[in-house]
């Protein structure tokens, strides 16, 4: 039984290492869509994995940070589509620009600012950059 149970210990252990290679894998933009879809599934858990270590310790819990997300990000909370766009990097951090429409089909261009993490792309904070159409 001793064998049973440390295979299936270092099966959970393979498991959790290969989803983290995964997730350490994943692009700029499939990180914002996971974290898009998360928040469309009400997923406040997936989602706050995809913030920055500084976002997280910001809101203290997923909780919080979906209820910042709610209120201050309504497009992102609701969102029903996403369309990459430009992406300029810094010295210490990458720019996504996105297109998102809200469920009510209204577009919204944000700008994600992305930082690379030992564990992949991180989230580091979002800014809602001026309608589309609509810029000086």
């Amino acid at each position: 039984m001793r064998m049973g149970w440390a295979a299936l210990a270092l099966f959970g252990t393979l498991t959790v290492a290969a989803v983290a290679q995964q997730a350490s894998e994943m692009t700029i933009p499939e990180v914002i869509g996971d974290q898009l879809s998360d928040f469309t599934a009400r997923d406040l858990d997936g989602a706050f994995t995809h913030a920055s270590e500084m976002i997280q310790r910001l809101f203290d819990n997923p909780e919080n940070f979906g209820r910042m997300v709610e209120q201050g990000y309504p497009m992102v909370w609701d969102n029903d589509s996403a369309r990459f766009m430009s992406l300029r990097e810094e010295s210490d951090a990458s720019f996504q620009t996105v297109l998102i429409r809200d469920a009510r089909g209204v577009p919204h261009l944000l700008e994600y600012r992305m930082i690379e993490t030992p564990q992949g792309w991180r989230i580091d904070g979002v800014t809602l950059l001026a309608a589309p159409g609509l810029g000086v």
